[in-house]
């Protein structure tokens, strides 16, 4: 087999990558798309074939989805998200920091994607994203909170083994 017919055999995975911004009460920034029912962290697909990478691509769709261009701080998580209806996703969460006063209040929405934006506290978070999302913005705040590094997750959960232990 040449190596073109191997590489078109291999599975097929998604990338995704957001980022994660607080204000000075530290509330999350959460945008509303007019494609889901649900809240989501402003981000994106990683555009791979343009050779972009993950940090890149999460500055990038925050810059198109919220008209701020804010460089990525540390990598807050990585989750590993299995697919039903779509190829399985690694998606990679970037730490956006504290946005000042003069930071929310430039931020306009891409209104091709995006219906509206707000802050809010991780309380009412919760009930805003999907189930996987919410793991996902508890693992990342749990890593701010300890300065630990990043978590790593397998469908918003940290995998057996992870934390140092044995899985076996």
């Amino acid at each position: 087999m040449d190596y073109a017919t191997y590489l078109a055999g291999l599975p097929r995975v998604l990338a995704g990558a957001g980022v994660l911004f607080r204000d000075a009460e530290g509330r999350m920034l959460l945008v509303e798309p007019n494609y889901r029912d649900t809240w989501i962290l402003p981000g994106g697909t990683v555009e791979s074939d343009h050779g972009e990478s993950p940090r890149q691509a999460a500055r990038r769709e925050t810059a198109e989805e919220i008209g701020l261009d804010v460089k990525p701080g540390p990598l807050l998580a990585v989750d590993w998200v299995r697919g039903t209806d779509r190829p399985p996703l690694v998606f990679y969460l970037y730490d956006g920091g504290v946005l000042d006063a003069a930071q929310l209040s430039a931020i306009r929405v891409q209104e091709d994607e995006l219906l509206s934006w707000r802050m809010v506290h991780w309380d009412e978070a919760q009930t805003l994203v999907t189930r996987g999302m919410a793991l996902r913005l508890g693992a990342a705040l749990k890593a701010l909170a300890d300065g630990g590094g990043p978590a790593e997750l397998e469908d918003g959960v940290l995998p057996a083994g992870a934390d140092g232990t044995s899985e076996y």
